[in-house]
């Protein structure tokens, strides 16, 4: 049955096609669409589960529905062993949605051979802090950047696998995520929220998963106002809605009157509801029914053969485009360490000063490194480490993996690169690399839910007090021990990563400082006593590789900063990540460094390359500007052309395009804007209008308050 109205769709529709099989649908079969197919006790070997393959929902063997056959994640398939891309903060910073579209096409391949047909990977929340935990799977903090990238992995999945666009919606805190009340007006709901989720459903996404937390009073998953009002009314989606997983869900008949489709994905409450309204059932079965028969009907017709060697590729172009270098001088050009903190680490005799042709000439940068280099001193415990990311919803396995200290040795094969503890070594060799930054333990999911009667969905004995205390207890400690994640508690890097730079340094004045981590790390501390920072995020599976060609030259940084980094914490917005209450107004991030005047360490947009640009904006239409770029260097290279509307000496990204020019190179460029962020909506006809103020268009290479 499902097979023929499969075939259907072409000359029916999808919608008359789903009609023919809810016409053969039995009362039992209708409701066992609307949640997954695991028995509640199946909760406790999720971890195993998603791991062995798709987890499904909805199966009706009966007449040959498959059902949503569900993975995740944000970096990679986490089913078996599957490439593990940079996680999606370091794929924003590669500015570069054709790259990201790729990068979907390649994770629907590989979810579709793995038995999959619907991807949540598609995490667009708005990053309005960097001290959220999963910052790692967001596109930062500006909704076009986010918007636009999200709909190139939307259009690359879609090929071969629904996409799944999460967590709808104002989903930005981790510890406090299932309890946590995000209230919020009208216009930062409209105008700064949601306008990179309406974005990902233009581009064709089929499914929406709501979030844990609730939004003006109201969980998510039952939350009209989200999953009716604005998501089908307003901006007229037909797909479907499931729920996050697990506790993200509240009450079987409050949900599905909401609008939300499937329970993921378990057989919760849903399944022990004595009666569900049969209008409701059937309106979510056309739903899904509709939306599943469509995608296959439309989907690549050949079965995928994932290439792995291809996908490494793939994973190693992103890390190379998204990684961002930050400083790039001269060797003294830092700041000279005080005199107390260099006592201890005064560089060895003469004797053991580095060739003359290691060295870079005078006022030339650092990086890329002199071919001279034939002695590396390479630190920190993460230079040894894979740095995938987080240990949560979104793991994935790699075939293989490659460390910092692996990717220096393979890009320097003719070279001493040794790993060391002692910063006084760092005095003998012709360069230091210091490897610093965040791993599982400091940020990422918190799978942990620390209300006991959260664990009552499992039944008896679980709805006797005593033991869901016990239960939540042995929970927070498994976690604790597999994947503690959570917020941030603070953005500057760990004391001891601080003291060892600053010691490295001290031996060496030619230190590079490669900084690993999901989102914002504050350095003023450290930032102006070494020459060179490369910020290269958790950049995946050939993320080592990246940094060797990077450091030594053979790539290119390509990386513009898709978030701010202030100079003090104080500067951003408020963040309790224990509240169960939180405002989110309309400025965060560099929007609000740029109101209150506070100067970024690094602003928005912010990258450097080896070589340099000249911009100038033509002109520009409705929807479209004209840039002439010109590569003002003695190096090919690329840069990322982003145009800014001002009002108020606040810059408001509306467009961006990448380009890569050989030396001396010009060419004049159109750039496609979204001209969202100056405009309004008014909450009583839900019109939009041009925003007040005097507005001019910036052509600039990052964020600068004009």
């Amino acid at each position: 049955m499902f097979d023929d109205a499969v075939r259907a769709v072409g000359s029916a529709g999808a919608e008359a096609a789903a009609e023919s099989l809810v016409a053969e649908l039995s009362p039992a079969e209708s409701r066992w669409l609307l949640d997954g197919d695991l028995p509640v006790r199946a909760a406790i070997r999720l971890p195993a589960l998603v791991k062995a393959g798709p987890v499904v929902a909805g199966w009706v063997h009966r007449l040959g529905i498959p059902g949503i056959r569900f993975t995740d994640g944000p970096r990679g398939v986490v089913i078996s062993r599957s490439t593990a891309f940079p996680v999606t903060m370091a794929r924003a910073a590669t500015w570069d949605p054709e790259l990201e579209e790729r990068v979907g096409l390649a994770m629907g391949r590989e979810a579709r051979a793995l038995g999959a047909n619907y991807s949540a990977a598609v995490c667009v929340n708005l990053l309005r802090h960097p001290a959220w935990g999963r910052a790692q799977e967001c596109y930062g903090e500006d909704p076009v950047l986010t918007g636009r990238m999200g709909a190139g992995l939307t259009r690359g999945l879609r090929r071969n696998v629904m996409a799944c666009v999460k967590h709808f919606a104002l989903n930005s805190m981790e510890n406090a995520r299932f309890t946590v009340d995000v209230v919020v007006d009208e216009h930062a709901l409209h105008e700064v929220y949601l306008p990179h989720f309406k974005a990902v459903l233009d581009a064709g996404a089929e499914s929406v998963m709501s979030a844990y937390n609730s939004v003006n009073g109201e969980f998510a998953d039952q939350n009209r106002v989200l999953l009716t009002d604005i998501l089908r009314d307003e901006w007229g989606f037909t797909g479907f809605v499931t729920s996050d997983w697990v506790w993200g869900t509240h009450d079987a008949l409050a949900g599905l009157a909401a609008g939300l489709d499937i329970e993921m994905p378990l057989r919760m409450h849903r399944a022990r509801a004595a009666r569900l309204p049969d209008d409701l059932v059937l309106r979510s079965a056309r739903r899904i029914l509709a939306t599943t028969l469509r995608h296959y009907a439309h989907r690549d017709p050949a079965e995928p053969a994932p290439d792995p060697a291809a996908h490494a590729a793939l994973a190693y172009e992103a890390a190379v485009r998204g990684a961002v270098l930050l400083r790039n001088e001269p060797v003294g050009h830092a700041t000279p360490v005080a005199p107390d903190l260099a006592a201890d680490t005064t560089p060895g005799p003469a004797a053991d000063a580095p060739p003359r042709s290691a060295a870079p000439a005078a006022g030339v940068p650092l990086l890329p490194l002199a071919p001279g280099v034939r002695r590396v001193a390479v630190f920190g415990r993460l230079a040894t480490a894979a740095n995938l990311g987080d240990r949560g919803s979104s793991r994935v396995d790699p075939p293989s993996t490659s460390p910092p200290l692996d990717g220096l040795r393979e890009a320097l094969p003719h070279a001493s690169v040794t790993h060391a503890t002692d910063p006084v070594s760092a005095a003998s060799a012709d360069v230091a690399v210091v490897v610093v930054g965040m791993g599982p333990a400091d940020e990422g999911e918190r799978i942990t839910n620390d209300n006991p009667d959260a664990f009552a969905f499992l039944g008896f004995p679980f709805t006797l007090r005593p033991v869901r205390r016990l239960a939540a207890l042995v929970a927070r400690w498994g976690a604790a021990r597999l994947s503690p994640g959570g917020d941030r508690r603070s953005l500057t890097l760990h004391r001891e990563d601080e003291e060892l730079i600053t010691a490295v340094a001290a031996a060496n004045p030619r230190t590079v400082v490669v900084v690993i981590g999901g989102s914002a790390i504050i350095m003023t501390a450290w930032q102006h006593r070494v020459p060179a920072i490369l910020l290269a995020w958790y950049p995946g599976m050939a993320g080592g590789r990246a940094i060797g060609d990077i450091l030594t030259g053979a790539a290119e940084p390509g990386g513009r900063l898709p978030v701010a980094i202030p100079t003090h914490a104080d500067h951003l917005p408020s963040f309790d990540p224990d509240a169960r209450r939180i405002e989110y107004d309309a400025w965060w991030g560099q929007r609000k460094l740029d109101r209150d005047g506070h100067r970024a360490a690094y602003p928005f947009g912010f990258g450097l390359g080896y070589t340099t640009f000249a911009l100038t904006l033509l002109s520009h239409l409705d929807d479209v500007a004209t840039v002439r770029v010109r590569n003002t260097g003695a190096r090919a290279g690329s840069t990322v052309v982003q145009i800014y509307a001002v009002a108020e000496a606040v810059p408001r990204l509306v467009g961006f395009r990448r380009v890569a020019l050989a030396p001396d190179e010009e060419a004049d460029v159109d750039v496609a804007l979204d001209l969202t962020p100056t405009r309004e909506r008014d909450p009583a006809t839900r019109a939009w209008s041009r925003r007040p103020g005097h507005w001019h268009l910036v052509a600039a290479e990052h964020s600068s308050p004009a």
